[in-house]
């Protein structure tokens, strides 16, 4: 008689054990479904983060063209500011913050390098539309505004 109370004991143990585990089991099953679509969330925001940097950095007045051609654009870019701005761009690093290592601005012709500290840990692009006004008027071509950041921007 006690040895079978001492086996039922055995089996209501390992039953509970088993229960356990299963219940660990699904648990874990359920937390990697979780994290598996928070890991794809955090590299879609990162490119979002990234695209409105850029976006941010079209539009400030440093590059934006402003009214210059006539009406205001988005994401349009002005040579001759960009010009002026890559002989003092030392004077915009804290304006830019400490995260931003290179600027480049390239078109179908050229690579504006406007300043460089070797590249960081991401880079964000995107294209904007690039104006300059020469001798025969104005003249605006599609280019890529390319920054290389680390990851605290």
């Amino acid at each position: 008689m006690v040895k079978k109370g001492q086996i039922k004991i055995q089996q209501m143990a390992f039953m509970l054990i088993a229960v356990t585990l299963f219940f660990v089991m699904v648990g874990l099953f359920v937390l990697s479904f979780r994290f598996a679509g928070l890991k794809n969330s955090a590299n879609l925001l990162e490119e979002k983060n990234a695209l409105l940097l850029v976006t941010k950095l079209a539009n400030t007045p440093e590059f934006s063209c402003g009214g210059a051609f006539g009406t205001d654009k988005i994401n349009c870019v002005d040579l001759d500011k960009i010009s002026a701005l890559k002989n003092n761009a030392v004077r915009y690093l804290e304006f830019w913050g400490g995260g931003i290592y290179n600027i480049l601005v390239i078109t179908s012709d050229e690579t504006i390098d406007i300043f460089s500290k070797g590249v960081g840990g991401y880079s964000a692009e995107n294209f904007v539309t690039v104006c300059k006004n020469d001798q025969d008027g104005e003249k605006c071509d599609i280019g890529r505004l390319i920054v290389y950041y680390n990851e605290a921007q």
